[in-house]
């Protein structure tokens, strides 16, 4: 039996955070576009579309699997719980967004070598995640990783990493906690078995205990959202 379900594991980390953050915007006069939401929205969507074949994948080649009885239902390979982790994920870097200055993006220009500059970047991400998970063995989850990052880190880099970088304060700030909360958790999670990594698919580098493909995982998705909405935020005040 496992320790941890995955349905506890949402009641027991991720709603508390929710509930607080929603209570604090609630008080807190936002400085963010009023935009901000469609914004969560646009991004959600994508993250689900994005998301869903390339973790029903993993699952399938047996990179991770779930405690027993720790899930409720599955939805193809994957957990009920599992999207709903990827909504709350969104939400939750969203809301902690709204509590940080809104960034200065106004003004900043974007020209034909900056795009280049920026989705080559992106794919050289990719490129290396592709060849380390050719490599198979150890180092495939984290090439999985990677190679799933360097495509949407090409389009956003691509679009405006210079109103990215201007508004550095507030993207850092916005990946920071989410992504350190996140590794905290995951870490509980893996010692309660609510879910497991395949040694065969894995490097077996840990940080603070948490496996660095985790931690990796946490840090690309975070980014994702949190660039995402400044870029969303920057196009709408322009």
């Amino acid at each position: 039996m496992t320790a941890i379900t995955y349905f506890q594991f949402h009641g027991l980390f991720l709603l508390p955070p929710l509930a607080a953050l929603t209570a604090a915007g609630v008080r807190r006069r936002s400085e963010w576009n009023s935009a901000h939401w469609a914004g969560t929205a646009v991004v959600l969507a994508l993250a689900l579309a994005y998301t869903t074949p390339w973790d029903n994948y993993l699952i399938d080649r047996g990179v991770w699997w779930y405690g027993e009885d720790a899930v409720t239902a599955r939805l193809w390979l994957a957990p009920v719980e599992e999207y709903l982790f990827i909504v709350v994920q969104t939400v939750l870097a969203a809301l902690w967004l709204t509590q940080l200055p809104a960034p200065d993006a106004d003004g900043a220009s974007v020209s034909g070598t900056d795009r280049l500059g920026g989705a080559l970047a992106g794919i050289a991400v990719g490129v290396v995640g592709v060849a380390l998970a050719l490599r198979g063995g150890a180092t495939f989850y984290l090439g999985a990783i990677l190679a799933w990052a360097g495509p949407v880190l090409a389009l956003q880099w691509g679009f405006g990493w210079p109103a990215l970088w201007r508004a550095r304060r507030t993207v850092a700030v916005g990946v920071a906690l989410p992504t350190a909360y996140l590794c905290l958790i995951d870490r509980i999670a893996l010692s309660a078995g609510t879910w497991q990594l395949s040694a065969r698919h894995t490097t077996g580098v840990a940080v603070l205990g948490l496996p660095v493909e985790e931690a990796t995982f946490f840090l690309t998705t975070t980014l994702f959202v949190v660039q995402g909405l400044v870029l969303f935020d920057w196009v709408i005040g322009e």
